[in-house]
């Protein structure tokens, strides 16, 4: 009886290690696309000119 314990807290302890790799693998995808989302964000507003005051008309423009 004894063996037959420790073979199934073995296995119980397997498929524990196994569940935690892959919720460890799944949160650092999910963490990896917000920190790409967050880059592609800042990328897109790079791409946006800066307004100057145009100092005779006193519109903004572009640089």
């Amino acid at each position: 009886m004894p063996p037959l314990i420790a073979l199934a807290a073995t296995l119980g302890g397997l498929a524990a290690v196994r569940w935690l790799y892959r919720t460890a693998k799944r949160i650092n995808h999910e963490l990896q696309e917000a920190r790409m989302a967050h880059v592609a964000e800042a990328a897109r507003s790079r791409e946006i000119p800066t307004l100057r005051r145009d100092p005779r008309t006193g519109a903004y423009r572009p640089d």
